[in-house]
């Protein structure tokens, strides 16, 4: 089993430890998940997320091939700003989703997800054939990476940079200093909270993390990392996507470019677009009991399914249970009753609009 950087720091402090793609990682720390999700919701957190993947793609053809690879479009990305996107399979199913950055207007990285790493490397490759102005490096084992999210995290961050972090917006990074180690400032996150993303040598990853501790941010595990994106409805691999469900199924169509030219998969998910949805992501409130992924969706009480769930919890800052669920487009429009199929019982839900939460724009302009 793999371990990022800060994996002994873990142990010392007693963390949970858990395997999560391929890597050995926190799930929690002593305060528990609910106290570390609410740190993040009003305060700080922060996350080692260093197992996640980074390849870099370069040449005077890197634009134009990662607008073939990926179904958003990278060329339209000035330098230092960043889009999220699906890779897909020819058939429209889907390799991962990831973040692009554009760091010179011929170099550019990619952050893919940690239990994609090797999958993903053979597929760009093999895609990257006959492409002679590109070259492909897999720099995941030089960066180390840590997520600092939370109404403070630019308050927080402020002191350790002279990066003007109050005019980097979102999507966007900025080559700096944090603490005098070099990195990669980057206003991005996975929680549906204001915060930013930190990319430094894996030898500085350490420094970096005890750096923010000292400026209050809670340390966060992969427990809490999970209940966040979900109120959030922030897909995650394996569960919202996989090589079986398409972007379109997930609810990921703003990110697909079509008029960019072509692109993996463009056939496979233009004939399921015009052809129309057979099945949906949809949002569910529950009205009792916490649906987990794989639990059987139904229309009725007894009935067979319809779907199923891909990620359910108890919201921590909602405080009833919500789901996220794969199921048949006509019951998927919102207000629908349904019901979750939990250890032998059918529990009522609603289909309900999501993000299940977003944080108000008011409260984001006081902190």
């Amino acid at each position: 089993m793999r371990e990022t950087p800060l994996t002994s720091w873990h142990r010392q402090h007693q963390a949970k430890m858990m395997e999560f793609g391929g890597f050995l990682m926190p799930v929690e720390y002593d305060r528990g998940i609910l106290a570390e999700h609410m740190s993040v919701r009003e305060h700080l957190g922060a996350f080692d997320v260093s197992h996640m993947g980074e390849f870099e793609v370069s040449g005077a053809d890197a634009a134009r091939f990662l607008d073939y690879v990926v179904t958003n479009q990278p060329s339209a990305l000035s330098v230092g700003q960043a889009l999220y996107t699906p890779m897909c399979y020819e058939n429209g199913g889907t390799v991962d989703d990831l973040l692009v950055y554009r760091l010179k207007s011929d170099r550019f990285m990619l952050v893919v997800n940690a239990g994609n790493i090797e999958k993903d490397w053979v597929w760009i490759n093999r895609l990257a054939d006959g492409w002679s102005a590109v070259t492909l490096k897999d720099r995941s084992e030089e960066i180390g990476l840590i997520a600092l999210q939370g109404p403070d995290a630019e308050s927080k961050l402020r002191p350790l940079t002279k990066a003007d972090l109050a005019s980097l917006p979102s999507y966007h990074a900025v080559p700096t200093t944090v603490a005098g180690l070099e990195g990669l400032v980057s206003r991005t996150g996975y929680t549906g909270e204001p915060g930013f993303e930190l990319y430094v040598s894996q030898r500085d990853t350490v420094a970096l993390w005890e750096h923010l501790l000292d400026q209050g941010a809670l340390p966060v595990g992969l427990g809490a990392r999970d209940t966040l994106r979900l109120e959030a409805r922030l897909p995650l691999y394996e569960h919202e996507l996989t090589a079986e469900i398409t972007p379109l199924e997930a609810g990921l169509s703003p990110f697909i470019k079509w008029d960019k030219g072509d692109f993996v998969g463009k056939a496979a998910l233009a004939r399921q677009k015009a052809n129309g949805l057979k099945r949906r992501s949809v949002g569910l409130r529950l009205e009792g009991g916490i649906a987990r992924a794989g639990y059987d969706v139904v229309a009725e009480r007894g009935a067979k399914p319809i779907g199923r769930v891909t990620s359910g919890t108890k919201s921590p800052t909602l405080g009833y249970p919500i789901a996220l669920a794969l199921i048949d487009t006509a019951f998927a429009s919102v207000g629908t009753s349904l019901y979750v199929r939990i250890r032998g019982r059918d529990i009522l839900a609603t289909v309900v609009k999501t993000p299940f939460y977003r944080r108000s724009r008011a409260a984001a302009e006081t902190s």
